[in-house]
């Protein structure tokens, strides 16, 4: 019974299982149906946000792995299952010839949801964790969308460094997404590149010794452009540029929400403050954390970064700054800068006065 009732709770985290026939549907009959992924991801999951409303219960963070184990399950059995979503469709649409163009471009849009909003937060997850079989999901994962890099950016860089300008990922104040996007695709690798370069020095190792992660990431890439090269040829390989772009277009939309405008106040000798709850943007709502396996609850994450998804804590609006609405619907709205600036400028001009009220000048960057 104990198990029976593990998996009905864990259940709402499986949500991501409705994009599989969706993708299938729109590879399969073409027209408007190739927006049923995004629509399923953001109109749907932001309308059972309204619906649903919050969930503010924290579970207990002592809680055994055991008792994880229907949670831990949809991480674990994702990687089979965006495979099929990116290589099948590939292999359909190259072979069907059913599909205009302007049809094959919207339905990788619609996988790219599939594989960067699904597929890399659940990576985020594994590659957090000791384990090692889970950690080579991630990177099986990440290499789907060439983006293998991410997790040295955001294991070596973005934890350490979150709130102040060396990081690439805390969107500056008044920055849009469209130039903070690419911005990002400027930044990031080099960063990333220089972590392993400054981790490897510090064990005595020089910047090709084989323990370079980059060998791994680049090798299992190539795998995966070869992969699409036999499924679908040229064309295959284009559509899964297409996917690649598109998902990690998404990953950077959902990093730019995090911690939009919020900085770390810089203390004598150059070093920052500890990371606090306050440095990160929360969103309690209750569908969007399931799609995103509590993602919004990102303080926690900040705070215990090896903590598995269903025992991150969620804070008060006294403790950590809140969204009007979940990430998806946030998304949304910062890709059209104006509204966004217009909702969440204010916001961040609050929480300067309530963090550092004796800060007058931002210009640097930081609440130094």
């Amino acid at each position: 019974m104990r198990n029976i009732a593990d998996f009905r709770n864990a259940l709402p985290f499986w949500l991501s299982l409705g994009l599989v026939p969706l993708v299938m549907i729109g590879v399969t009959q073409g027209g408007w149906t190739v927006a049923l992924m995004p629509a399923y991801a953001w109109t749907l999951t932001t309308f059972l946000d309204l619906l649903l409303g919050r969930s503010e219960e924290n579970p207990d963070p002592q809680t055994e792995e055991a008792d994880l184990f229907w949670y831990r399950a949809i991480t674990l059995i994702w990687l089979p299952l965006q495979a099929l979503i990116i290589y099948g469709s590939i292999w359909w649409i190259t072979r069907s010839g059913g599909l205009s163009v302007p049809e094959q471009v919207a339905l990788m849009f619609g996988v790219g949801v599939a594989s960067g909003t699904i597929g890399i937060v659940y990576a985020h997850e594994l590659m957090h964790q000791s384990n090692r079989v889970e950690r080579w999901l991630a990177d099986l994962l990440l290499a789907t969308v060439l983006y293998s890099h991410f997790r040295t950016e955001h294991l070596l860089v973005h934890h350490r460094y979150v709130g102040t300008p060396r990081d690439a990922v805390t969107a500056r104040y008044n920055e849009g997404f469209h130039r903070f996007f690419w911005r990002v695709l400027r930044e990031c690798p080099a960063s990333a590149w220089v972590a392993e370069k400054e981790k490897l020095a510090r064990a005595g190792r020089p910047v090709w010794h084989p323990s370079n992660p980059f060998w791994r990431y680049g090798g299992l890439q190539l795998a995966a452009l070869a992969l699409a090269w036999l499924v679908g040829g040229w064309a295959g390989l284009v559509l899964f540029l297409l996917q690649a772009f598109f998902a990690v277009w998404q990953l950077e939309l959902t990093n730019y929400i995090e911690h939009y405008g919020l900085t770390r106040r810089q203390l004598p000798g150059g070093k920052y403050e500890p990371v606090r709850p306050h440095h990160s943007w929360n969103a309690p709502h209750k569908a969007s954390n399931w799609l995103l396996i509590n993602l919004q609850r990102h303080s926690d994450h900040h705070y215990k970064p090896d903590r598995r998804f269903p025992l991150l804590q969620t804070y008060s609006a006294d403790e950590a700054p809140m969204l009007p609405m979940g990430y998806p619907a946030m998304g949304v709205l910062a890709m059209i800068p104006p509204l966004w600036r217009r909702r969440m400028n204010p916001r961040v001009r609050a929480w300067r006065r309530r963090y550092y009220p004796d800060v007058t000048d931002w210009r640097a960057g930081t609440a130094g």
